[in-house]
């Protein structure tokens, strides 16, 4: 694995959230300010929105990092296709409420109850509802009714929710007037700009070890943020995949040759997942006819040769994608829940 060859401790790039490598982009920076406000005002919905992989996640695990926990409770639910009933449900589990055979009508009462029991500790609630475009306008509803929740004329509870960009349009749609005008901060997360590569990538590769191997050349900046878009998720995949490409190739510089060699296979991949199963071609004889002359015998050695290079070379890139595919495997298996390793 690169990490051994370039003396990582550990992976820099992986998938999963991770406070620790959180990044204070231009546009992730501004996010946590509405973030930061939105909370100060102690009612209301905070929205976020982003395409997939631009960092929503990552900014959520920064935020509990760093939340006061007696004076903030913060609850996680991932909503998909839900509707009003089964968003209650959600948020009586992500309380610890037993939710099972109980009408609307109790799992309100035992929520707006746990609220109370929370404020009398000192600490407000908030709600982080992750993949909010996939709610119905029911469920949305159901969010707001919980959001009225009030003590001693202080809101209960507060309500972040995260969307992918075509929520900001189910927002602006009939139906939700209601909930809109108690939208108190909102921000969408661009893609960071190419400027902001080199840090990015820099700041992840300290926090794994890097003592400099590989190195970057010029030019793999930008081949990074063109290949990438400047989205976070994207950039982590091609870096992941470019660092175990440079270690199968033992390179000590990274430039934007590797880099794009490394986006045209991953392109390669997502168009035909079967590519790991590509046939090596075998080697075809040369049929020979009549005794060749010394300048003819010399060309067609030569056509040999370059014939013989080139299927070589289509068979090491077959055997560097089975390779990288078969790492790509393993990782994600390591990270599947339940996931064990049997001792020797």
């Amino acid at each position: 694995m690169y990490t051994d060859f370039y003396g990582l401790t550990e992976r820099p790039f992986q998938l999963t959230p991770d406070a620790r490598f959180w990044f204070d982009s231009r546009t992730h920076k501004k996010a946590l300010a509405y973030l930061g406000y939105g909370l100060a005002q102690g009612e209301g919905f905070i929205v976020i929105t982003g395409e997939v992989g631009a960092g929503k996640s990552t900014l959520v695990e920064h935020l509990k990092a760093g939340i006061d926990r007696e004076r903030l409770n913060a609850v996680s639910l991932v909503s998909s296709q839900v509707g009003g009933d089964d968003i209650l449900r959600l948020a009586a589990q992500g309380l610890g409420l037993a939710s099972e055979g109980l009408a609307k009508a109790q799992l309100l009462d035992r929520i707006e109850r746990r609220f109370g029991e929370e404020a009398a500790r000192g600490r407000r609630t908030l709600l982080i509802v992750d993949e909010a475009q996939c709610l119905s306008i029911e469920a949305l509803e159901e969010l707001r009714m919980l959001s009225n929740f009030q003590s001693q004329g202080r809101a209960l509870v507060q309500i972040l929710l995260l969307g992918q960009p075509e929520f900001r349009d189910r927002l602006a749609g009939p139906g939700l007037e209601q909930l809109r005008q108690r939208v108190i901060a909102s921000h969408h997360l661009d893609a960071i700009e190419a400027n902001e590569v080199e840090p990015y990538v820099v700041h992840r590769l300290q926090i794994a070890g890097w003592q400099g191997r590989p190195g970057f050349a010029p030019d793999a900046w930008a081949a990074l943020h063109r290949h990438s878009g400047g989205i976070p998720r994207r950039l982590n995949q091609i870096a992941n995949r470019l660092l175990l490409f440079a270690s199968i190739e033992q390179m000590e510089t990274v430039d934007a040759d590797a880099v794009d060699s490394v986006a045209a296979e991953m392109v390669g991949d997502a168009a035909a997942p079967a590519a790991a199963e590509e046939r090596v071609l075998p080697l075809r004889s040369v049929p020979s006819s009549q005794p060749a002359q010394p300048a003819q015998r010399d060309h067609d050695v030569e056509r040999r040769v370059a014939e013989l290079e080139s299927r070589l070379e289509q068979q090491e890139a077959a055997i560097r994608r089975v390779l990288t595919l078969l790492v790509d495997w393993v990782e994600k298996a390591e990270q599947a829940p339940g996931y064990r390793t049997n001792a020797a």
